[in-house]
């Protein structure tokens, strides 16, 4: 399996505060804002990256991070063999992911994803 990239994500009520940080203090670009959720990305390191969310528009849990794979149904079908807790199953969302969630051995939800 091929991981693309990781991006932390940091749950908030305040999203204004995370861009005083993010973009204003630290420069970093709004690479994505879906209203509930906001990616931040380094100018100078586009894979360097953070999301900031209020709440998963779709799934029942807010993810701690996520994680873009090369290919998703193949990522969803081995969490599912190994029996990994599926917390929201592969579905392909309107802006443009398929994507599952998944608990990992440490209790932490995972947003694992693929570009449509």
């Amino acid at each position: 399996m091929s991981v693309n990239r990781i991006v932390p994500n940091v749950s908030t009520d305040d999203i204004v505060l995370a861009d005083q940080f993010y973009g204003d203090m630290l420069r970093m670009d709004i690479a994505m804002d879906l209203g509930w959720i906001v990616t931040y990305r380094s100018r100078t390191e586009p894979a360097a990256q953070i999301s900031v969310l209020t709440k998963d528009k779709t799934a029942p849990e807010t993810p701690d991070l996520s994680i873009e794979v090369r290919n998703v149904e193949n990522a969803y079908n081995r969490a599912q063999r190994m029996g990994f807790e599926i917390i929201h199953p592969l579905t392909e969302e309107e802006w443009g992911v398929r994507r599952f969630l998944v608990r990992d051995p440490f209790g932490r939800v995972v947003n694992v994803l693929g570009h449509v």
